[in-house]
């Protein structure tokens, strides 16, 4: 089956799509087999791809969530477009109403099967869940691996601390990924959310203008010329790549613990919260 890695965010607009884009961009190409992963744009409150490149409504994320309602569920890879920077996506159609409907219907029995596929197939999907809610929970518990967006202010890692996501929610490790300036320690952050892993990504507008293009062009991934923004994705792709094969039951046991608030005292409190 394939890997499924959900990309979100618990507030704000950090920058999940950009993030998903980026690791697909970045992907390991030994990874599955040399094939590429499907970023699905799946945010309920609507796409933003489709517009951005000037794509045709058809296919998008509504025909995979067609096929899920299917006695027999169709191909995602059926729906699947090209960027013009070389990337693979399902997008999704502008509008709440449609998207909302859709990522409800991802998120069943049927839709997991098309996200997922056969036992033999192969590959990585890179869903873009945008602000997680209760309609993707079922996604989170499928979810090979989480990466939550955020940016690394006191209140957005507050907002992280206080979420409660937890090992009922979540079947695989979380990675929080901080975009742009964050004044704290990578160590005091897991330490105080009661995680594993926190990836600095920069903010990068050379990369962001990139992935903005309509015209067909090739992202620069590698080399001192590619963008900070694909140095740091390349380094967290390959991390994702490499988990399914290399983790044991023990490990995903121990990732898969509560991110909670610190106990109460400024002695158990992060530095963030200490106001």
């Amino acid at each position: 089956m394939r890997r499924l890695v959900v990309v979100g965010s618990i507030t704000g607009a950090p920058g999940v799509t950009t993030t998903a884009l980026a690791l697909a961009a970045t992907w390991p190409a030994e990874a599955d087999g040399g094939g590429r992963p499907v970023v699905v744009e799946a945010d309920g409150s609507g796409g933003d791809l489709m517009m951005r490149f000037g794509l045709p409504a058809a296919p998008s994320l509504l025909d995979v969530a067609a096929a899920a309602g299917k006695p027999q569920p169709g191909s995602l890879l059926g729906a699947v477009g090209e960027l013009p920077f070389g990337v693979r996506a399902v997008v999704a159609v502008p509008g709440r109403r449609p998207c909302t409907e859709a990522v409800r219907l991802l998120a069943t029995e049927g839709g997991r099967r098309v996200l997922l596929g056969a036992e033999g197939d192969r590959g990585t999907v890179l869903l873009d869940a945008g602000r997680l809610g209760d309609d993707v929970e079922p996604l989170l518990r499928a979810a090979d691996q989480v990466v939550l967006v955020t940016r690394g202010g006191a209140d957005s890692l507050t907002h992280v601390s206080t979420y409660g996501l937890d090992a009922e929610a979540l079947a695989g490790p979380l990675t929080l990924a901080i975009v742009g300036p964050c004044p704290y320690r990578e160590d005091e952050i897991t330490a105080s959310l009661g995680i594993d892993r926190a990836m600095f990504l920069p903010w990068d507008a050379k990369a962001v203008a990139a992935m903005h293009r309509p015209r067909r062009s090739a992202l620069r991934t590698t080399g001192t010329r590619a963008p900070r923004l694909l140095t740091a994705t390349r380094t967290l792709a390959r991390q994702l790549a490499e988990h399914r094969d290399g983790a044991t039951e023990s490990q995903a046991g121990e990732n898969n613990r509560q991110v909670s608030v610190p106990a109460a005292g400024d002695g158990g409190r992060p530095s963030w919260a200490r106001r």
